[in-house]
């Protein structure tokens, strides 16, 4: 696995969004912060359901303003677009998320 600190998040979003804005990106990016440093936490686990809850207590309500229906919908979405990757990057999550809710304009 790649160095967390050093991971190229634009490639990766652009795996499932060659669209994708660096600067949505680059607010994620900021958002988590030194989240990112470790290895546990620049990763989503779609198969532990308290960090899924995280991410709907967290990102999805406190940043993209989503209610736990909406959050927990989107979630599982983006769990299946992204079943394929053993390693889930958060950033490449979080982004997904936006875009599958119709929340990129809070990013």
């Amino acid at each position: 696995m790649q160095d967390p600190v050093n991971f190229d998040h634009h490639a990766d979003v652009k795996r499932y969004d060659a669209g994708a804005g660096d600067a949505h990106i680059d607010g994620i990016v900021k958002h988590l912060g030194i989240a990112l440093r470790g290895k546990d936490s620049s990763l989503v686990s779609c198969s532990d359901e308290t960090e899924l809850h995280r991410v709907r207590d967290g990102f999805a309500k406190k940043k993209l303003g989503l209610d736990a229906d909406e959050a927990m919908a989107g979630i599982h979405k983006v769990c299946e677009a992204m079943k394929g990757d053993r390693n889930k990057r958060r950033v490449t999550f979080l982004y997904l998320l936006a875009k599958h809710t119709g929340t990129m304009d809070k990013l």
